[in-house]
């Protein structure tokens, strides 16, 4: 068993390790050395399927702001890490992809373990693609706490 860390071998990567013994724990901390910024969030990959991705950040003193809440911009580093998931488990290998633009609406405070989830519809043409993923970001109560957009651009080869 080799761990991949080629972006776009994340798919196979989860399938591989998935149902081994700290598996999801392997791949999440995969994810964190090769985005180490994405790392300082500590995300935990708890789904990826092509196009789909749903992660967790867990609250911690390191991720709170002074208002006893969640910071946004660990909110912003969740839903980055949920959106290029989701895109890069879709992109086939050869493919790249960088994030163009982020937007995060902020809906209310967020605390306690958040999960992020997001849907890409990867174009199936070789090229270069803009596109645009969206992530909901939701607390232990299933509410809604902030929604992330981002525009990607992703590269399939030929």
């Amino acid at each position: 068993m080799k761990l991949r860390l080629d972006p776009t071998s994340i798919l196979t990567t989860w399938k591989t390790f998935v149902d081994k013994p700290f598996g999801k724990q392997l791949v999440s901390k995969a994810i964190g050395l090769m985005a180490p910024y994405t790392g300082t969030i500590s995300p935990q990959v708890v789904d990826i399927a092509p196009g789909y991705a749903r992660v967790q950040m867990r609250d911690r003193w390191g991720v709170r702001n002074h208002l006893k809440s969640l910071h946004a911009v660990a909110l912003m580093n969740l839903g980055e890490a949920s959106t290029g998931l989701a895109v890069m488990s879709a992109v086939p290998p050869g493919g790249r992809g960088i994030v163009l633009e982020l937007g995060m609406t902020y809906l209310k405070k967020a605390r306690g373990t958040i999960t992020a989830e997001a849907r890409a519809a990867i174009p199936e043409t070789p090229g270069s693609h803009d596109l645009w993923v969206e992530g909901e970001l939701m607390n232990a109560a299933g509410e809604v706490v902030a929604r992330a957009r981002a525009r990607w651009r992703i590269e399939i080869p030929v």
